[in-house]
């Protein structure tokens, strides 16, 4: 126990008095702040605004025009007169889309009803903004469709109203709170940057303790076990502080942006998330950190690595394809099996916890699947070290890595 402390100590503070672990602690969120605040504001509602002139029409919208061959629109409603002109041919509203009174034109042909067809006349190519008002004609069609019938017409447009009511004691998620929408999403892009960080950070201490033949000399006075287990807990513990910052400095933005953001107002962070992500990470991380100190066992240097490590880390990307799904249906078969899978839990897990109630059950069994695969795979690990003939600079190769993995190499 003594040994692995100072393994733990000694871990923990090289990795944490590195300049560029101070940088990367506090300067990450910082640019992603700056970079967040100069995308909303080019993506903002602005006139100046770059995303807004590639997708919005100009700030000067012309109405559009009308030429009725078939005889079905009596007259535009009132709401819609500053919006649609009827001219009464179609050399009349060409002629004002040449002066530039109208911007564009329909043409309804006498066969309208038996096709449906319409034609759209502009002077302009604009694949982003160019049918963006397609709904007033729309709508003077069904008016002239169902004149004399107000009511249908309104069902037409809204065929009905749906008030949600769940059955569980505590809602899912508040459908109408942006910020409770994206919480599932923030986490688990957080949990998947710390977690392979802190994990890659074990690789790459296990690698260069062997170039420098470190390892070789602890390994005459320590077990593989304490050496993988100090590692292992320090690392943990560097990303935990990580965590906390992060998350801590994300709260302080939100906190403060709530007078001048109204999704942010009701917005709050349940004690027990932040509990649950401490568990969570602490174990997902034991995994990974076990996989990727399991690499540093087989490859001579960090180059040699790359292959092996994008192997390790393909299940931790698997729940990034089904975020979304997971976030509509966080109790579903897909986030369910995800969920107890050790290698996709934790993740998994935290993004389900976030958008809703997770069963007691679920999260046990997930926890103690997690807790067998950590033990198992240190385990097998410091199997991998004891076998002398790892740490003699040979190259990666599959079968090796297999042989060590079931104990005989």
């Amino acid at each position: 126990m003594n040994k692995m402390l100072l393994v733990l100590k000694n871990e923990f503070r090289t990795v944490v008095f590195r300049k560029s672990f101070f940088l990367t602690l506090f300067l990450v969120p910082i640019i992603a702040t700056v970079v967040f605040t100069i995308f909303g504001s080019i993506g903002g509602d602005q006139p100046t605004s770059m995303i807004g002139k590639l997708i919005s029409p100009p700030e000067e919208v012309k109405p559009e025009g009308l030429v009725d061959q078939s005889g079905l629109i009596e007259a535009i409603p009132v709401e819609y007169k500053d919006k649609l002109l009827q001219f009464k041919d179609e050399s009349a509203a060409n002629a004002a889309l040449q002066e530039g009174q109208i911007g564009s034109y329909y043409i309804i042909p006498p066969d309208f009803l038996e096709t449906g067809d319409v034609t759209y006349l502009r002077t302009d190519f604009n694949p982003f903004g160019g049918m963006d008002r397609s709904e007033v004609i729309q709508q003077v069609i069904r008016s002239s469709l169902l004149k004399g019938e107000p009511l249908l017409l309104s069902r037409i447009e809204q065929p009905y109203n749906v008030e949600v009511t769940y059955i569980s004691q505590q809602p899912v998620r508040d459908a109408g709170n942006f910020m409770n929408f994206m919480v599932p999403y923030v986490v688990t892009m957080l949990f998947y940057m710390v977690i392979l960080t802190s994990s890659s950070m074990m690789l790459s201490s296990i690698t260069n303790e062997k170039e420098n033949r470190v390892m070789e000399v602890l390994m005459t006075s320590i077990t593989p076990t304490q050496m993988l287990s100090g590692k292992i807990i320090a690392l943990g513990l560097v990303g935990l502080l990580q965590t906390v910052v992060w998350s801590g400095y994300g709260y302080l933005i939100a906190v403060l942006s709530r007078n001048g953001t109204p999704e942010l107002a009701g917005f709050q962070i349940s004690p027990a998330l932040l509990i649950w992500g401490m568990v969570f990470f602490l174990l997902g991380y034991g995994i990974y950190a076990a996989l990727m100190a399991g690499i540093g066992a087989l490859v001579p240097n960090l180059r040699e690595a790359s292959q092996a490590t994008t192997i390790v880390i393909l299940p931790l990307i698997v729940p990034l394809f089904f975020l979304t799904s997971m976030a509509e249906k966080p109790n579903g078969p897909i986030s369910l099996i995800l969920s107890l899978f050790p290698l996709t839990s934790p993740i998994t897990m935290m993004a389900r916890l976030s958008s809703a109630n997770v069963p007691w059950w679920q999260m046990a069994i997930s926890i103690f699947l997690l807790l067998v695969t950590v033990y198992l795979l240190i385990r097998a690990v410091a199997g991998m070290f004891r076998a002398q003939r790892l740490l003699s600079g040979q190259a990666f190769n599959l079968k090796l890595f297999v042989n060590a993995l079931i104990g005989k190499a």
